[in-house]
């Protein structure tokens, strides 16, 4: 089983900067894809960005340039760098990982998700 847990949302003033982590830890045998999606209220569930195990990453164009992706592969951590944040940028933010883990004699695909950290952009 794995698990994935979230910090570093709150509030903040438009133009501001949030940096959000998200740590998995379990029984992981390699991780492909980590990455981070956002919710907000009456809206379906959106990719932000991620990345993945060769360094390659991915941005909803929303947030390209003013959001930044990156991973530490020793602690299976992700991190995104949010700045010049804007008030359509409030919303609830998951961490969402997926690789290999162990089940039994052999290893099987996984898919987590965390249990999402709020970030609201307001004066």
């Amino acid at each position: 089983q794995v698990q994935l847990v979230e910090s570093g949302g709150g509030l903040v003033q438009p133009g501001g900067s949030l940096r959000l982590s998200c740590a998995a830890s379990g029984s992981i045998r390699s991780i492909n894809v980590m990455g981070w999606y956002r919710q907000a209220p009456g809206k379906e569930r959106e990719l932000v960005a991620n990345i993945a195990t060769g360094g390659s990453t991915n941005y909803a164009e929303s947030v390209n340039g003013r959001f930044a992706i990156s991973r530490e592969y020793v602690s299976n951590t992700v991190y995104l760098q949010m700045t010049s944040l804007k008030p359509e940028d409030t919303a609830v933010y998951y961490c969402n990982v997926n690789g290999k883990t162990r089940r039994g004699w052999s290893y099987v695909d996984f898919r987590s998700w965390g249990r999402g950290t709020q970030v609201t952009v307001s004066s």
